[in-house]
This record gives C-alpha cells, structure tokens and sequence, in this order.
C-alpha cells in the first residue's frame, strides 16, 4: 500500500501571533514618534541654518552682457559688478529703507517673466521696480533704471553711492569747489539752488542731477611705467542721473558717500534715478550726460570774448556824481591803454544813472521830462547793467504793487480770507524780496518793458540777469508753486534772458547749457583758499563737465571782500589763471598795485587772452556745438584709463591743444605739472622745452609773471 502523508498538520496557534503583533505595534509606535520630532526638529534647524549661515550673501537681480546687479543681503547693498565678479562699478546702499537690522534675503522677483526687469516689495515699506536697458553692440554701456515708490507717506527713500575708490564729479557748485567732489562735506538738503552768500553751505547757481565716477586705486601723482604696446588698464566707470520732476535731497559724506533721498508727503514722491556702467569715463559721459540729449545747442555771442569787463561801484547815491565816475574811471582805463572794455553797473548805479529811483523802474507811470534826461556820453560807453526779477518788500514800490492791482505778478499764494494773493518771500543778499512770476505773460512784459527804457536810456550792450539762486522759503510755498521756486523757475529765467537779447548774461543754468548765453560763475574769497583762487579751476572744471562752457569767473582777485585787496601777488596769480578762460573780470582796478609790474602784466595777459585763447575757444565751440564735448576739459579726458588724472584740480585743458598749469599757492614759484597722455608730446610755451606725455615734471619752475603753458605735439 503506497504511503500516504498525513493531510492534517498542527495549527498555529492565532493566539501569540495576534499577542506578537500588538506588542510589536506599541513600541514601534513610540519609536515612530519620537524619530518624527527629531526629524522636524533637524529640519527646522536646517532651514535656520540655511537662512542665517549658509544662504548665498550675493543674489543675482539681473545680468546683461559685460555687467549685472548684485544683491548683498548682509551688507543691505546692490553692487553693479562684471559678470565674472571681479571688478565692481559701483556699491548701493539701500539699508536705510525700512529696518536696517533685519537682512532681507530679496531674492524673489515678481516680475520673472521679464528677464529685463525686477520687482520687489521691501519690508512692506516701499515697491522697488529696476529695469535693465540693453545696448546696442556699438556702446558699451549698460544702464539700471531704478525706481523706489514708498507704501505710505512717512517714509523718507534714501540711497547712497559709496566713494571708496570712487573719484565722483559733477553735482552742483558749492562755496568750495573740490574736483573730484569726494572733499566735499555737505548736510542731506534740497538739492536746489541758493545764493550761497546768503547760504554758504547750501548749493550754488549751476546745479544739474548728475553724478559721474571713476574707479582707480586712489589718489596718486606717481605716474605708470610707460611700456611699448602696454594697453590701457580696464577702469570701471559710472554714471548716476536723477528723474528731473522728482522731490530731491541730496548730502554728501565727504570721502564716504553721496546720498540721493526722497521727500515725504501725501503725494508719496518716488526716488527715481538711472545708474549707467561703463569701462572708459569719457566715452560714458559722452554717450549718457544729460546735456547731450537736450535741444540743439545754441552759441552766444561770441563777441563777448574780445570783452574785458570792468566792475563799477562807486560809493556815492547821487546820478550825477556817479555819471562823473564813470567818466574818470573811462578815462583812466585809456590813459592806462587798458582798452574801453566793459563798464558792469549794478542795479543801484543804474536807477541814479537815468535820474530816476527804484519807483520808476518798478512803476506803472510814464516818464517825466526830468526823467527823460539823454546821456550821450553814457551812450558812448560799453556798459553793461545788472537786473534781478527780484523787488525789496521795504520799498515804495512794492506797497504800490500792492495797491495797484499788480500783486498778481510775483509768486504768491490765495488768501483764504479775501481771496487776492499773498506774495511769497525770499531772502537775496540778506534782503526780503517778493520774486517775478514768470509764468505770468503780463508779468513777462512789464519785466521786458522795463529793459526797453533802460536800453533807450543808456544803450547798454549787455545785461546781467541774476535772481535765479533763491529759493522761496519751503514752509510759505505751497505745492503749485514749488516747481516755480527751483529748477523751473531757472529754466523760465533763462527763457526770459532769451526774450532779451543773445548779450545776455545769466548767474544760474539747471538743464539750460544748450541755450545762448554766458553765465556768470559765483563770487569768491579774496585769500589762497578753495573759497578763492583754488576754487577757480575745480568750478571751472565742474562747469562745463555740466555743459556750461561759455562761463565770466568772478573777478580778479575776489569779489567777496570786507576790506581793500592789498595782496599783489594774489591779483597777479589769479590773473595769470582768468587770461585762460573765456572772459577776463575786474573789480580792483590793477593801477591800485602801482603803475609798473601789475599794470603791464595785465596789459601782457589781456592781449596773449586775445591773440592766443579768443581763437581756440571759437574753434572748440564749434566742436562743442557740434558733438557736445566741453571746450575746458580735465586731465583725464585725454586719457580716461590714467589714475593719475582723477585728481587733479589744478590743471585744466582747453581742447586738446592747450595745457594751462598755473600756481595758485602763496609764495611759490615751482610746481608739479603732470603730462597726460601716452602717444604725444608736450611743448612749454615760455622755453620751448619738450617732454613726453604721461610725463610728471617735479618742482618745475613757474616765475611769479609766468603762468605754464604747454602745446600738444603728435609723438
């Protein structure tokens, strides 16, 4: 019988197996939960980690094709860089908005689909939009639009451009000009123009919102080894030009920063600028600098330039007595052979000169007999008169404005009580002053009217308009006259020189280098100091960096003085600096030193100013009309890529022909003279020596009737 195997094996027992797995369930269970929390844990540390300590300092915002914006989330700073990361054109610092000890990692853009722009909302303070503006392939250059609107209206915007190895230009004129501006020390304030002998730490009378920077290694007067072949080094160049309708503040930290800073109101006014990069500063400021986008640019009178202006202020309050003045001081200035030049009256010997007071020239009443008086030698003289838009508010003629139904023709405001308008003050030359509104063409007229008697009266040649460096006081000014109280007011200023004639000479220009007119550079110190003759090339420079090339510099010696100038040494020094530029000014009659050295030296620099600086001028401002370059230029316009030139403030080109080194310390009669330029050479006018550019000549001697003057020569 075939085996059979037994079909009925035991049965597991279900009882310890069920007991097993419950058992088993419990403390895997624990287990679970405790590796769960530990795993949270390490998670949540990880991410802290991740945060604070491990988390990319840098964030690109965008990248273009030699350059990209850069976020520092540590130091709250955007930094333009190159692409490869070793070079950087500029450092922001945009820690002030919002809270400076929170980082903000800033990393999402809510605009991603747009690879040309970033958006942001910072700190639920202020939207920030920045937009990349691509190039063609014939500029390298890139620019960042930036523009920061605050989400309420109590916050102030404020950015900051570092200075560290930064040389930065441009700006507006102060009491002591510095080229570069990194001297500078000015309080955060409306970045508007004031009469700075009123406000000496304000901002002066050109004042564009432009800032132009070079990177280097800092200020040096060693010059490189020159090497055959040797390729200039690549410098990292910036440009900054500020939106011009926005509220702007702006302070300077010397050697630190520059800070640009928005106003608060209800209005919530956005901080908008453009930041442009580049690797040569020259061709970056030619391609970016707010003057080369303005209207055809137009040229003055160039007759001007052949003129030698001679200051007028006699201290007597009688027409009569100053008539006789004038005709000793024609007089002398003959028998001197000194040329008739230009007589410059002031407001005040001009009202005593045509018999009249100031009533007249503010009056609504036609002319007497007496005041009808003809002076025809007066007539025979070159003069020129000055005239403001400006009226005391202590004079006859102001409280007739008053009653006459003409308070409508200066800046006012509504009064709410009997509805007329109230005219709004300033302060000019330490006066209360109510000021023309300009935007009134009856107003307009009435100004224009006035200029039409004085030119019957006098036949006057040139008129000087000054009265555009106040501003009305900012808690009198409400919001629709603001912009006629500051740069509008200038441009509507210049338009008004315009309606006068071409020979028309203006003291202010704020967007208005294109127009026809010279402007008048602002007074100086009587003293060596960068309020005085130091201060005559760096604003100079700073001028027609701006685009104002046809400038009148204040007079020899200073115009700024409590007592008579007694220093000749100064006169002769600054005389040697002005016969340069392109209009020589007087104010102390040069026979006040004695009637041998100075006299002839300014017989001497008055004639090499006609024969020698008249005609390269004229040529350069046909090159200036033409493409815009400035007629004066800095040491570094002939070799951006040279470090050395950044700082120079004491030397100043006229073209690229002329090289002008004069002295401007006390007692010297040597200086160092740095020679820029790789591929010329350089001849001394007064020894016909020759040296190679980038050439720095130590203790060159410059006698006290010498100034240093070098002709370009092709190598």
């Amino acid at each position: 019988m075939p085996h059979t195997r037994n079909r009925n094996p035991s049965p597991i027992p279900e009882v310890t197996w069920d007991t097993g797995l419950k058992e088993m369930n419990e403390t895997w269970k624990g287990a679970i939960a405790c590796l769960g929390v530990a795993v949270f844990f390490v998670m949540t540390i990880g991410i802290i980690y991740w945060q604070v300590v491990d988390q990319p300092n840098k964030n690109w915002i965008l990248k273009g094709s030699f350059s990209g914006l850069i976020w520092e989330r540590r130091s709250q700073t955007l930094v333009i860089q190159t692409l490869t990361e070793d070079k950087t054109f500029v450092e922001i610092d945009v820690g002030n908005v919002g809270n400076p000890d929170t980082e903000v990692p800033f990393v999402r853009n809510l605009c991603w689909l747009n690879k040309t722009e970033f958006c942001y909302t910072w700190d639920s303070v202020a939207d920030v939009k920045i937009s990349l503006d691509i190039p063609d392939m014939l500029h390298q250059t890139e620019c960042y639009s930036m523009k920061w609107t605050p989400v309420h209206c109590h916050v102030h915007l404020k950015d900051c451009f570092s200075m560290s190895n930064v040389s930065w230009y441009g700006g507006a004129s102060v009491v002591m000009p510095s080229w570069p501006i990194n001297e500078a020390n000015i309080s955060m304030q409306a970045f508007v123009m004031s009469d700075l002998r009123d406000n000496p730490l304000g901002y002066g009378s050109v004042l564009e919102r432009y800032f132009l920077g070079s990177s280097g290694e800092g200020a040096s007067h060693t010059p490189p080894p020159r090497r055959q072949g040797m390729h200039p080094k690549c410098r990292m160049c910036v440009a900054v030009m500020v939106a011009p309708q926005v509220p702007l503040l702006v302070g300077v930290e010397s050697r630190q920063q520059f800070c640009l800073q928005s106003g608060s109101s209800l209005e919530r006014p956005p901080l908008q600028y453009t930041v442009c990069v580049g690797e040569n500063l020259r061709d970056l400021h030619q391609e970016v600098a707010p003057q080369r986008s303005l209207p055809t640019r137009e040229l003055p009178n160039l007759g001007i330039l052949r003129q030698t202006f001679w200051k007028f202020l006699p201290d007597e309050d009688s027409g009569l007595t100053v008539e006789r003045e004038l005709r000793t001081f024609s007089n002398r200035l003959k028998r001197h052979h000194l040329g008739e030049g230009v007589i410059s009256l002031n407001e005040h010997s001009t009202s005593l000169l045509v018999n009249m007071d100031h009533d007249y020239l503010y009056s609504k009443r036609g002319m007497s007999k007496r005041q009808s008086r003809d002076l025809a030698f007066v007539k025979l003289l070159n003069i020129s008169v000055t005239l403001s838009p400006l009226l005391r508010v202590d004079t006859r003629q102001f409280q007739s404005s008053m009653r006459d139904g003409t308070e409508a023709f200066w800046l006012s405001r509504p009064s709410s009580s009997q509805g007329r308008p109230v005219p709004l003050l300033m302060q000019w030359k330490g006066k209360y002053c109510v000021k023309l509104n300009l935007s009134n063409p009856e107003a307009v007229n009435w100004f224009l009217e006035r200029v039409n008697v004085l030119q019957a009266h006098l036949g006057m040649e040139y008129v000087i308009l000054e009265g555009g460096e106040g501003s009305l006081f900012e808690d009198q000014a409400p919001q629709y006259t603001q912009a006629l109280s500051g740069d509008e007011y200038v441009q509507q200023l210049v338009e008004l020189a315009g309606r006068i004639g071409d020979t028309t000479i203006v003291t202010s220009g704020t967007r208005s280098s294109h127009k026809p007119h010279f402007i008048q550079m602002g007074p100086l110190q009587s003293d060596w100091s960068y309020a005085g003759i130091k201060g005559i090339i760096p604003a100079l420079l700073h001028h027609s960096l701006l685009g104002y090339n046809f400038v009148i510099p204040d007079a020899v010696g200073g115009s700024l003085w409590e007592e008579l100038v007694t220093d000749e040494e100064l006169f002769v020094r600054w005389l040697e600096i002005v016969a340069f530029l392109p209009v020589i000014s007087f104010q102390i009659p040069p026979w006040d030193f004695g009637e041998d050295r100075t006299l002839n030296l300014t017989r001497f620099y008055v004639s090499k100013h006609q024969d020698l600086v008249v005609p390269l001028i004229m040529k350069y401002a046909d090159v200036w009309q033409t493409s815009g370059d400035p007629i004066y230029r800095p040491l570094w316009w002939m070799n951006p890529d040279d470090q050395v030139t950044f700082t120079v403030d004491d030397q100043f080109l006229i073209g690229d022909e002329i090289l002008v080194a004069p002295v401007t310390e006390k007692g010297a009669t040597h200086r160092d003279i740095y020679l820029p330029g790789t591929d010329c050479q350089w001849q001394d006018l007064n020894n016909a020596k020759v040296f190679n550019g980038g050439t720095m000549l130590y203790n060159y001697a410059v006698a006290l009737d010498e100034v240093a003057i070098f002709l370009r020569r092709n190598s």
